[in-house]
């Protein structure tokens, strides 16, 4: 995606993590099917032996992309299905936790370093199928609700009812992808989120694009049919001032029971960028140094 950084969740992880010393720092994330688990558990691997108790890694089942980029990807059109990803999942925890059974064709193979160097794995959806899995495994689960809310109460519901406890997880824990601008008044917040009206059409017609500014999303004149696109992709997302995205967040987390959320703010100006979420930090009472993460992803999907 040409307006997205997001093709090396590893190497943007590894730079951020070099850079700072308290701070999570997780992917949001890899698209298990575009990646050899053995190479994912290396990478991540390295990256928690390097930066013990920082590294998170969030699992998606989606491409993430169109079928022929997902085709240069995996170099086999038989590939192109997530049939199996329970299967890739699978040995992805194998790896780091070297639990292959004896006949496993896998047993002799150690991840270097993965083994004993497991980050905090979470499985990522925008349906309620990860959700499911993520409950059986009893693994956290992370749900796309900025692009996908109408299922955000089934996904929720799938994932407390098969949540089943494992050695590292006791309870359900749910985190939600929420889409967010914040700025000084509502007017400014509605301007800076402009871009990504525009962005979406153009993505959703097959031409996607470095991200728009605010001016050129102001001077496009969408047709009825891409109002309609847009009306539906931006539904969930939360712009306005402090006060109004404080209220906003807090009904969300009652309605849906969230432990945590993971923020997606996209705007062109990353100086605004920053500004939105230092104004979104003191209104929720954040402050440096809580524990917060920053994720480096490819599109989340499943």
């Amino acid at each position: 995606m040409p307006g997205i950084a997001s093709s090396a969740p590893a190497v943007l992880i590894a730079h951020l993590a070099s850079a700072t010393s308290t701070i999570r720092v997780g992917s949001g994330g890899v698209m298990l099917p575009n990646h050899a688990p053995l190479v994912v558990a290396e990478q991540f691997g390295m990256l928690e032996a390097l930066h013990h108790g920082r590294i998170d890694l969030g699992i998606g089942r989606a491409p993430g992309t169109d079928r022929v980029t997902a085709y240069a990807l995996r170099r086999s059109a038989a590939a192109l299905s997530a049939e199996q990803f329970p299967q890739h999942l699978a040995e992805l925890l194998g790896f780091f936790e070297g639990t292959f059974p004896e006949e496993h064709p896998f047993r002799g193979i150690t991840a270097v370093p993965g083994l004993g160097y497991r980050p905090e794995v979470w499985l990522l959806g925008s349906s309620d199928y990860s959700a499911h899995l993520a409950g059986m495994l009893g693994m956290p689960f992370s749900f796309a609700h900025h692009f996908a809310a109408a299922g955000t109460l089934d996904a929720v519901h799938a994932y407390r009812s098969s949540f089943q406890p494992s050695s590292r997880l006791a309870a359900p824990h749910l985190m939600l992808g929420v889409a967010v601008v914040c700025a000084d008044t509502d007017e400014e917040a509605r301007w800076l989120a402009g871009p990504g009206a525009l962005a979406i059409v153009r993505l959703r017609s097959g031409h996607p694009g470095r991200y728009p500014t605010p001016e050129e999303a102001a001077e496009y004149r969408y047709t009825p049919l891409e109002r309609e696109i847009v009306k539906a992709w931006t539904a969930s997302h939360i712009v306005g001032d402090p006060r109004e995205v404080r209220a906003r967040i807090e009904e969300l987390v009652d309605r849906t029971g969230a432990d945590e959320l993971i923020v997606t703010t996209m705007m062109h100006g990353a100086r605004e960028r920053v500004r939105s979420y230092e104004l979104l930090a003191g209104a929720l009472g954040l402050a440096a140094g809580d524990g917060n993460t920053v994720g480096a992803s490819e599109p989340v999907g499943a």
